[in-house]
């Protein structure tokens, strides 16, 4: 049988808790069709029998970092653990709702789980109903600290979650509404694939390359590790011809000139997307204006963060906050790429050196010039960049294609959940 999937445009509403919907669609309390909507709860931790057993135990980092389904947990709990608490089994098919911090996110089990008490268990009558349902609460999302008890961090409860309002289009309309939006969840998998192979990829080339070079059969034992004979040892210091701390100013929203901060240091580069603007005279601007090829260093950020690298090279009047060090390398001895590259990868090297506080972490300037580093020649140097920048551009295009997809999605959740444009499903012979 053909099933063909054609869209039109509604034009007939009515007024709903959750806004206008079509009129033919009904609407009711997410525990109406439900047979379970229930919290979980952790075990002891100190008692260890009651741990690492054989029962999958989600907790909210695991919601956040799988995706749409959830097919494993960091953490498990054994039988006995299951029983003194007051986690119960989840089963397969059944959504996890995140009540606390990451409000409203969720996931589709695809293994049986239980769930600390952070978590909701939602189990539908209809197991048909499972995607529609996932992809209305996805959308639903934003919503949720309206509905959200005010304590220190919103939050919300098994009550408010019962309550809330689900649409529902007719049950076909429902299963192609899923169909479709899954559709698009696919390619962005496929998508999300294609780049993680790719970073790996980066991440082996980058191995060989700033450790091995091209094409050397020779190679000596130094105090940074086996490198080719050819190549020499200097400390970072000595291979720049400025090393500078950005400005310490107020920002604004609007201004004469853009400031690069740390969070616009992405994948190695820094982002076109700037929010935050500086006023300043002319000889403070000439002091601070980047320069295409100079290096970005994040100096103090938390400690995951810290030591973020990454190559300015944006056409415009830019400048820089007070968090990053400015690296111009000296054009006679490094490549700006190649520098850039090898102190993303010596990263955990340098976070080394980090002085830490109570929420962030510190490399100062005088520290980072010590780093000795390898000096391959020059045209050495470009040949490896040449080929990481090919990679890298790969990875632009993915990434590019990602959030492509990931508009598509969000514009066709807005317009098919709400009613919108609608789907009709012919089924022919």
């Amino acid at each position: 049988m053909e099933i063909k999937i054609t869209f039109y445009k509604e034009t007939n509403f009515k007024e709903t808790p959750i806004g206008k919907i079509p009129k033919d669609w009904g609407f009711t309390r997410l525990e109406k069709i439900c047979k379970k909507v229930k919290a979980g709860g952790t075990p002891l931790t100190n008692r260890k029998e009651f741990w690492n057993g054989d029962i999958p135990f989600v907790k909210i980092e695991d919601i956040t970092s799988t995706g749409k389904y959830l097919i494993k947990t960091k953490a498990s709990i054994s039988k006995s653990g299951l029983e003194n608490s007051s986690a119960w089994m989840v089963p397969e098919g059944s959504l996890l709702l995140a009540m606390y911090g990451s409000l409203g996110e969720i996931s589709i089990t695809k293994i049986p789980v239980a769930t600390n008490q952070a978590i909701l268990g939602i189990i539908p009558k209809n197991k048909e109903d499972i995607e529609f349902l996932y992809y209305w609460y996805l959308y639903f999302k934003s919503n949720w600290r309206k509905y959200a008890k005010p304590t220190t961090q919103a939050n919300l409860t098994a009550h408010i979650v019962r309550n809330s309002i689900v649409p529902l289009p007719p049950p076909l309309e429902r299963k192609a509404i899923a169909y479709i939006l899954s559709t698009v969840d696919k390619a962005i998998q496929k998508t999300n694939e294609i780049i993680e192979k790719t970073e790996r990829l980066k991440k082996g080339l980058m191995q060989e390359l700033l450790t091995k070079g091209i094409g050397h059969k020779e190679f000596k034992d130094t105090e940074i590790g086996r490198i080719p004979k050819e190549w020499n040892i200097v400390r970072l210091g000595k291979a720049l011809e400025l090393c500078q701390y950005g400005l310490s100013i107020p920002m604004k929203n609007e201004g004469k000139y853009p400031i690069i901060r740390m969070d616009e240091i992405v994948d190695g580069y820094v982002s076109p997307k700037i929010s935050k603007f500086v006023d300043l005279d002319e000889k403070t601007f000439k002091t601070f204006r980047l320069e295409k090829g100079d290096i970005l260093f994040n100096r103090t950020n938390a400690y995951e963060l810290v030591g973020r690298t990454g190559i300015f090279l944006l056409d415009g009047d830019y400048v820089f906050a007070s968090y990053l060090i400015r690296l111009r390398p000296k054009p006679n001895m490094f490549d700006s790429h190649f520098l850039t590259y090898y102190l993303i990868f010596i990263n955990k090297k340098l976070k080394r050196l980090a002085t830490k506080a109570v929420h962030q972490a510190n490399i100062n300037a005088t520290n980072l010039r010590k780093v000795k580093i390898p000096r391959p020649p020059l045209e050495e140097q470009r040949k490896i960049v040449k080929i990481l920048l090919a990679v890298d551009k790969k990875l632009k295009m993915e990434r590019a294609e990602k959030q492509r997809l990931e508009k598509i999605k969000q514009a066709l959740m807005d317009l098919l959940l709400t009613g919108k444009v609608r789907v009709k499903v012919n089924e022919g012979a």
